[in-house]
């Protein structure tokens, strides 16, 4: 079980963190373009990308909760709990600025669009910029984890000695 979890952890976590990173290479190219031009990007992006965000977002979360679960007792368990927290981060993130934002801009009209676009442009920008820097930070912890030898911990310090103790 835990192979699969952290197959699935690491393949959905970096699917996840290459897609945020291609959005924010493209929004930062839009910076350099005017309200027109950004909102029908925008209106673009809002089409479908919400679904790739959920389709690896989601298994990635599952997964990781999973392979944290599986590694409790062995030395990279820390790792794994750190990139669900970041996972988590990033969700909470998305839930409290990202997405109403993208609520909001689907009603924007592109030849028109609010007279704060440039505010609500920043705002997404800088939270989109957080949460893909945490989503990479949670893609490398799990690829780190991945690459460690691990080992199993005793469920106290002691466990051998005692056991050495008992048999002799």
């Amino acid at each position: 079980m835990t192979k699969y979890a952290r197959f699935v952890s690491l393949v959905c976590a970096g699917l996840f963190a290459g897609f945020l990173t291609s959005v924010l290479v493209l929004e930062l190219s839009l910076r350099g373009f005017d309200s027109t031009v950004y909102t029908q990007v925008r209106l673009v992006e809002l089409d479908s990308l919400d679904k790739l965000a959920v389709a690896t977002l989601l298994p990635a979360l599952i997964a990781t909760a999973v392979l944290a679960h599986q590694t409790y007792r062995t030395n990279t368990r820390w790792l794994t709990v750190a990139a669900l927290a970041l996972l988590v981060f990033v969700l909470g993130l998305t839930l409290i600025v990202n997405l109403p934002i993208n609520s909001d801009q689907l009603h924007w009209n592109a030849q028109s669009p609010p007279s704060d676009w440039t505010d609500v442009r920043d705002r997404w920008q800088i939270a989109h910029a957080v949460r893909t820097v945490a989503a990479v930070l949670a893609f490398a912890v799990l690829a780190l984890a991945a690459a460690l030898p691990r080992t199993r911990r005793s469920t106290s310090p002691n466990t051998s000695a005692r056991r050495d103790r008992l048999r002799a």
